[in-house]
């Protein structure tokens, strides 16, 4: 059996832009999409903390260390700058790799940068 199991997660980053007018999905900072282990594209489910909005989109790799989070096209109508926002991606795996598979879990501080 395979199920689909918590990959990584962005916990509690803050929203620095949202931009309607743009093709969709959400620009990241690549500091912290690589130290979640997040590529470029990858589909991710993001929970609003603000308004409980959940919605997923695909990972595009924002400058690294400018803390950017920024929702793109129709998913900027699902939260304001400055919202926090949990952002997930998920693996499928077999039973037994899911019973032992640790996802990786990034803090980042109220600037979305690292904190080592």
């Amino acid at each position: 059996m395979i199920i689909e199991v918590l990959k990584s997660k962005i916990h509690r980053a803050k929203i620095t832009q949202a931009e309607l007018n743009y093709v969709g999905s959400i620009t990241i900072d690549e500091d912290l999409i690589e130290a979640a282990n997040i590529i470029p594209n990858e589909k991710v489910q993001i929970v609003n903390n603000n308004n409980g909005a959940r919605f997923e989109t695909y990972v595009i790799k924002g400058e690294r260390g400018s803390g950017t989070v920024c929702l793109n096209g129709a998913t900027a109508r699902l939260a304001q700058v400055g919202d926090i926002v949990i952002i997930m991606s998920y693996a499928s795996m077999d039973m037994d790799e899911a019973r032992k598979y640790e996802p990786i879990l990034i803090f980042p501080d109220t600037d979305n940068k690292l904190i080592r």
